[in-house]
């Protein structure tokens, strides 16, 4: 492992991105963002920002994560799990988790199969900013709760700059609820919406005012019509940026004499909701029943 980055130049990690890149976890299959993304460029270490692999070797493989038959010469080493059934793949220069490698599956010419967890990487496209410059990211990430996560998709979706929006679950002890556990609400979980976003399009920042002004956030554990712990309004912030960010637009708001009850929490694990609930109001061609745009700032 090189030593040429000490860890306080690291980029800083969601919980969620801690768990998979420094503890080894692994995250759902087919909930990647990366798993079908198509678009020329480089993948970079999520930690460190070292170039990791091309576009042209990645292959769709079916198996739920991104494939890659090679890696960037001397980006990715290979440790043998300690059960010696399987070969673990690590960033060269940080030593971050990025997932196993598999050989004689016959899927390329080249007979070699990386099976990367999304959360491991970020994306530069062809032309952007590969210098490995910590926090130069060309995606990230924020995630909101404002009641039901239907009308919080709908409108964070329709944002310049946002690549993708998920429906799920977090904030609760429960692993994996269905929307049955968390209706019930003993898990303790949110309805939330998991945002990725292009930070030279659009800022955190602007995300949250959105956010805010989409949702009346002086309504506790509800949201119009619907009534419950997991419908309260919240932010769980990545980053300590992001913290401060909020804070600071919840300060401008009480300024203006709203009793603000959006919660701050850091983010822990977001577990997708079903299918039937991403893109609802796309599916259906439904409109938002408790969620509309009012100017606030």
């Amino acid at each position: 492992m090189s030593d040429s980055k000490s860890p306080k130049n690291y980029n800083p990690l969601s919980p969620e991105e801690e768990r998979v890149l420094i503890h080894k976890g692994t995250e759902r299959p087919f909930t990647g963002e990366f798993n079908e993304h198509r678009a020329a460029g480089t993948y970079l270490c999520r930690r460190c920002n070292a170039p990791l692999y091309r576009s042209s070797d990645k292959f769709d493989s079916g198996c739920g994560w991104p494939s890659f038959d090679d890696e960037i010469e001397g980006a990715v080493l290979r440790v043998p799990d300690a059960d010696g059934r399987r070969i673990e793949i690590v960033c060269a220069n940080c030593g971050g988790h990025l997932g196993h490698v598999f050989e004689g599956e016959q899927l390329t010419p080249k007979n070699t199969r990386h099976c990367v967890n999304s959360i491991s990487m970020r994306f530069v496209p062809d032309g952007g900013n590969q210098s490995g410059t910590a926090g130069a990211k060309a995606t990230e990430t924020a995630i909101f709760a404002s009641g039901c996560f239907w009308g919080t998709e709908y409108f964070l979706g329709q944002v310049e700059g946002v690549k993708s929006v998920e429906s799920g679950y977090i904030g609760g002890a429960k692993e994996n609820p269905s929307y049955n556990d968390v209706c019930s609400g003993r898990t303790g979980h949110a309805e939330a919406v998991r945002v990725v976003f292009n930070p030279g399009e659009v800022s955190y920042e602007a995300l949250a005012r959105f956010f805010f002004e989409t949702h009346d956030p002086t309504q506790v554990n509800r949201q119009g019509p619907d009534i419950g712990t997991q419908y309260r309004s919240a932010i769980f912030y990545t980053d300590e940026g992001q913290r401060k960010t909020a804070e600071g637009l919840i300060s401008q708001l009480k300024e203006k004499g709203y009793a603000v009850a959006t919660e701050l929490t850091p983010a822990g694990t977001f577990w997708i909701a079903e299918d039937y609930h991403q893109n609802y109001y796309a599916k259906t061609g439904r409109t938002p029943y408790c969620h509309v745009y009012r100017k606030l700032f």
